[in-house]
Formats: C-alpha cells, sequence, structure tokens
C-alpha cells in the first residue's frame, strides 16, 4: 500500500531523514516511535506529500511519485496524482484542525464534498455513520469548541474515514490528550486496526504500539535504529539506543 525507499529530508543544513525504508502493505499497522526530533512526524508528512522530500522513492499502491525540479529543489511534478494520493492517505493530526465554525457534522463532511465533489445527501448518510462509528453520534450538531479534546479527536478520525481513504496516516494522535481522553482515542485506533485497516502511526505511547501494531520501528536522529513485530521489539530489544528509549518511557 506504501513504499518508502532511501528517503532523505532536510532543512537547511538540518538532515532529518537520513535514508529510511518503511513498507506498509495492505491491513498493516505500522507504528513510529522514537524520542522527539527523530524524523517520525516528517517521515509521515513525506509520504502524505506535504513535505517535499529531497532523496528518495515514494509508492503508492506500487505507483511512485512523479518529482520535477533538482535534488535540493524537487517537488511533485503531477498535481493530479498529488490529489489522488492524499485523498486515499487520510492524516490525522495531534491538534485536530477541526474548523471552529463549522458544525462536527459539517465539519466531517467538508472534504467529501468539496474534494470529492460527492452528493450532499450521500456524504450526510456516512458522516453519521463514521460519527456513530466513534462514538459521537450525538454530537452532530455541536461546535469543536463544545467538546473536549477526546472528541474532537474522535471527530476528526471520524472525518479521515469518511474520505474513504485506502490507508489512514495518524501524527500523534493522543500526545495532546490527558490519560483518560485519551484511552477514548486508543480505543477507536484499536478498533480501526482490528478491521483490517492500512495504517501509519507516529505515537508516543507504547502500549497502544505494542497492542495494535503488526510491525514498529524505532527512528533514532534520523535513522531506523531497529524495527521488527512488536513483541520482539518490546519483549527483546537488541540495539542499546531502543533498551534506553523504552526504559525511559516507562
Amino acid at each position: 500500500m506504501i513504499a518508502i525507499r532511501n528517503l532523505h529530508k532536510q532543512y537547511g543544513a538540518l538532515e532529518v531523514l537520513k535514508g529510511v525504508d518503511i513498507t506498509a502493505r495492505r491491513g498493516d499497522v505500522v507504528s513510529l516511535i522514537g524520542s522527539s526530533g527523530s524524523g517520525k512526524s516528517t517521515l509521515l508528512r513525506c509520504a502524505n506529500l506535504l513535505e517535499d522530500s529531497q532523496q528518495g522513492d515514494i509508492l503508492f499502491k506500487g505507483e511512485p511519485v512523479v518529482w520535477k525540479g533538482s535534488a535540493m529543489a524537487r517537488r511533485p511534478g503531477d498535481p493530479k496524482q498529488v490529489l489522488r494520493i492524499r485523498t486515499n492517505l487520510s492524516m490525522v493530526f495531534q491538534q485536530f484542525n477541526l474548523w471552529s465554525h463549522l458544525t462536527i457534522l459539517e465539519n466531517v463532511m467538508e472534504a467529501p464534498l468539496t474534494v470529492l465533489a460527492r452528493a450532499p445527501g450521500e456524504v450526510e448518510k456516512s458522516a453519521r455513520r463514521y460519527l456513530d462509528k466513534v462514538g459521537i453520534g450525538d454530537k452532530c450538531d455541536a461546535y469543536p469548541a463544545q467538546l473536549s479534546g477526546g472528541q474532537q479527536q474522535r471527530a476528526a478520525i471520524a472525518r479521515a474515514l469518511c474520505m474513504e481513504p485506502q490507508a489512514i496516516l495518524f501524527d500523534e494522535p493522543t500526545s495532546a490528550l490527558d490519560p483518560e481522553l485519551e484511552q477514548e482515542v486508543v480505543k477507536v485506533i484499536k478498533d480501526l486496526a482490528s478491521e483490517g485497516r492500512t495504517m501509519l502511526i507516529v505515537t508516543h505511547d507504547m502500549k497502544m504500539a505494542r497492542d495494535v501494531s503488526n510491525h514498529v520501528v524505532f527512528l533514532h536522529q534520523g535513522l531506523i535504529e531497529e524495527e521488527g513485530p512488536p513483541e520482539t521489539l518490546f519483549g527483546n530489544p537488541k540495539s542499546e539506543r531502543l533498551q534506553g528509549f523504552l526504559h525511559s518511557t516507562t
């Protein structure tokens, strides 16, 4: 579903990703863990073409992204391809990013209406179904400011699902929430994982990474230090850096 090959990303002289390879097949749940500044969120944003990388390949369902320009100033070269990829790779952000002037229902309906040009009646039915799915179907007419952080993040997940994506990218979906609200969102993500949805998750929550993933990647200073199934990575970490990281999170 998603393949990243030898990806490099830098901001000026700062090299954030130094040649990263990641594969997520259909139905995979891949969690990206690591300290702040290790490149996890940057990797996710590059995968969704929200950030331009300087080197490497990004493929969606085997289709490579077309680039133009020189290596240090390259950018996607086919706008139609970018739109196609982004509409099939929904992203859930740390800070919810809901429109404050729209109701929760309107927030969830906005992208399918404007980007996919789907029929309003069909979109509303779908939006209500996904809001029910994440447990806030009774909040359709509320505005974001009237919801708790956990409810807002669940609305953001419903918004992502309403695009009917083939994969979902989560960028620290629970880090802005207190522990009680965090569990509301974790439950939704676990339910999505149990349905066999393809997901890439950047997370600080080691328990969630262990419980929902079939593959975990530990990034350190822009490189993959260690990766593997969660039972191996958490149960028998090989590198000293991963051992130290896991010790610091317990």
